[in-house]
C-alpha cells in the first residue's frame, strides 16, 4: 500500500494507546459520577425514550408467537369443554326424555286407576306386553289373564274410550282384539241424538256402516257404546265422527270415524268385569205331592 499519498490530517492527532487511555479514564469517571453524583440520569432516560420503540419493534416477533400459542391453547381448551357440554347435554336430555316418559305414566296410571276404582268401571289395570306377531291383527297381549280372573269376551278400555275385547286367556297373559281391527263391531250410539248404529274396523280404523242418509249425524260426533249387547257399559267413548259422505242414490251414508282410545299408544288399559255373568244352574223342580198321592192309587 502507498503512504506517500496519504492526506496529512490522517496521522495528526494522540497515538491509539493514548486514546486507549483516555478512554478507560474517562469511563472511570463517568462511572463514578453517575454512581455518586447521578449525572447519566437524564442521558439514559433520553436514551430510553430514544429506544423505547426498537424495543417494541424487537418483542413483536416474541409477542406474536406467544399469541398465536396462546389462542391454539384457548382453542383446545375450549374444544374439550364443548365436547364435555355436548356429552352431559345429550346425557341430560336422554334422562329428561325417560323421566317425561315415566311421568306420562304415571299420569296415566293415576287415571286408569281413578277409573278402576268407580263402582261403574271397577275392574282389573293391566299392563301391554307386546302386539300380536301380525302387525295388521291389532291385537295386544296383557301381562294379566285367568290367574287374574280374566276372561274372554270383557270390554278393555283406557283413560280415554274403548280399546277393544278379550278375546283369549292364558294363564297368565291375555290377548286384546282392538277396535280397529277389521273383523270387529261394536253396537254404538250418537251421544247428541242417541240413534243406535254400528260402528265396524276395517285394518286401522273404525267407521260407521248402514247408517241410513237420512240419519242425524254431523262431523265431531262422539259415538259411545249403546250397551244393548250386555258385554260394554253404555256412555263408553268409542270414536269421533270425521267425515260423513252422503252419495247420491244410495241408501246409506258412510261415516269415516276416527278411534278415540289410545289403540296404538296406550300402555295400561283397564279390564272391566263381564257385565252379565254366567247364570248358576237351577235345581229340578220336585213334583207337587198331589201328583205323587194320584200315581199311588192307580197302582195296584
Amino acid at each position: 500500500m502507498n503512504f506517500a499519498n496519504t492526506p496529512s490530517f490522517a496521522n495528526q492527532g494522540l497515538q491509539p494507546g493514548s486514546r486507549l487511555l483516555l478512554c478507560v479514564l474517562a469511563s472511570l469517571a463517568l462511572l463514578v459520577g453517575d454512581s455518586q453524583y447521578g449525572l447519566m440520569e437524564k442521558a439514559r432516560d433520553a436514551v430510553s425514550v430514544v429506544l423505547y420503540p426498537l424495543q417494541r419493534a424487537a418483542n413483536v416477533p416474541l409477542n406474536l408467537a406467544m399469541q398465536v400459542g396462546d389462542y391454539f391453547t384457548a382453542q383446545a381448551a375450549l374444544k374439550r369443554e364443548n365436547d364435555a357440554l355436548r356429552e352431559r347435554d345429550l346425557v341430560q336430555s336422554s334422562h329428561l326424555m325417560r323421566m317425561s316418559a315415566l311421568e306420562k305414566e304415571l299420569q296415566q296410571l293415576r287415571r286408569l286407576n281413578a277409573l278402576a276404582a268407580q263402582p261403574s268401571y271397577a275392574g282389573v289395570v293391566a299392563e301391554v306386553l307386546y302386539t300380536g306377531r301380525d302387525p295388521f291383527s291389532y291385537r295386544l297381549i296383557i301381562d294379566k289373564g285367568s290367574d287374574s280372573g280374566i276372561a274372554s269376551g270383557q270390554a278393555v278400555i283406557d283413560e280415554n274410550g274403548l280399546i277393544g275385547q278379550v278375546t283369549r286367556v292364558q294363564p297368565l297373559s291375555a290377548e286384546v282384539t282392538q277396535v280397529i281391527n277389521r273383523n270387529f263391531t261394536v253396537p254404538v250410539m250418537i251421544e247428541r241424538t242417541g240413534h243406535r248404529a254400528l260402528l265396524y274396523g276395517f285394518g286401522g280404523g273404525v267407521e260407521v256402516r248402514y247408517l241410513p242418509i237420512s240419519t242425524d249425524i254431523r262431523e265431531n260426533d262422539l259415538l259411545v257404546t249403546s250397551g244393548i249387547d250386555g258385554v260394554y257399559l253404555q256412555g263408553i267413548p268409542v270414536a269421533r265422527v270425521k267425515q260423513i259422505d252422503r252419495l247420491g242414490g244410495a241408501a246409506f251414508a258412510r261415516v269415516r270415524s276416527e278411534a278415540i282410545a289410545g289403540v296404538q299408544s296406550s300402555r295400561f288399559v283397564v279390564i272391566m268385569p263381564n257385565r252379565h255373568p254366567p247364570l248358576a244352574a237351577i235345581p229340578a223342580i220336585p213334583a207337587p205331592p198331589a201328583a205323587a198321592s194320584k200315581s199311588d192309587k192307580k197302582s195296584p
